[in-house]
């Protein structure tokens, strides 16, 4: 319940009472008293009163809606080990902000939905197959299709970006989601480790499609997905950081 908002056709047990009374004193309604032996004695007629409740004032309920949708696109193959993890954790924490509807996909050469399983980490983990290739343009071409709110929509890509499928329909589609107002956000690895080897070629492009490609720490994270939710510039690494 929102104490802080008002209603105007709240649920009963949403009434604010106190407001309610004091908004609708000006249709006091005076009644005649029940007659009784005593009534019957008095000279004048006895009278009884009550508020007549023309508009009720209510708390406003909570939203539970989500604010914003986040789709964690993870490449499986084996130097993402590392990333695979972290991304299970933090996609299992941002499953539970009640503010957030958040998706998890795995990728190598098929693409595997994990977001019915968020709820447990340790399945997360048990859903993925490390090894493989690698086809991005697949996975991202599943990732779009799910996009109901393109503007409240943060896609983060975590990759080395070593694309086997069509790089040209790779990059068209990041254009695509970006023009219709999705939040890119690519990271070459999320992890202490520090990005692993990765396709500068690919990084580059996908930075000049304003999806600048960068490593990201387990600690960085949280900064990162803010920022990208509020739509402010990421918390980049210094160049001297990066590989």
């Amino acid at each position: 319940m929102d104490r802080s908002a008002r209603i105007s056709r709240p649920r009963h047990r949403d009434i604010d009472w106190d407001r309610t009374i004091r908004a609708n004193l000006k249709n006091y309604l005076t009644l005649p008293a029940p007659e009784t032996a005593t009534t019957a004695e008095t000279t004048g007629a006895a009278t009884t009163g009550t508020v007549v409740p023309e508009r009720l004032i209510g708390y406003g309920r909570s939203s539970r809606s989500a604010k914003k949708d986040i789709v964690l696109c993870v490449d499986q193959s084996g130097s993402m080990a590392a990333s695979v993890v972290h991304a299970s954790v933090f996609g299992a924490v941002l499953a539970s902000m009640r503010t957030l509807s958040t998706r998890l996909v795995v990728f190598d050469t098929a693409v595997v939905d994990l977001t019915d399983q968020l709820d447990d980490p340790v399945d997360v983990l048990f859903g993925t197959q490390l090894g493989g290739g690698t086809d991005i343009n697949r996975a991202l071409a599943y990732c779009q299709s799910r996009i109901t709110r393109p503007a409240d929509t943060v896609v983060v890509l975590i990759s080395d970006l070593y694309e086997g499928g069509i790089r040209d329909e790779m990059l068209k589609r990041v254009a695509a989601m970006k023009a219709s107002g999705v939040q890119f956000v690519t990271l070459l690895a999320l992890s202490d480790e520090g990005a692993p080897a990765y396709d500068h070629e690919h990084a580059a492009a996908l930075g000049a499609l304003g999806a600048p490609a960068f490593a990201c720490t387990p600690d960085l994270f949280p900064d990162v997905m803010a920022a990208a939710i509020e739509k402010r510039p990421l918390p980049i690494p210094d160049k001297e950081h990066q590989p």
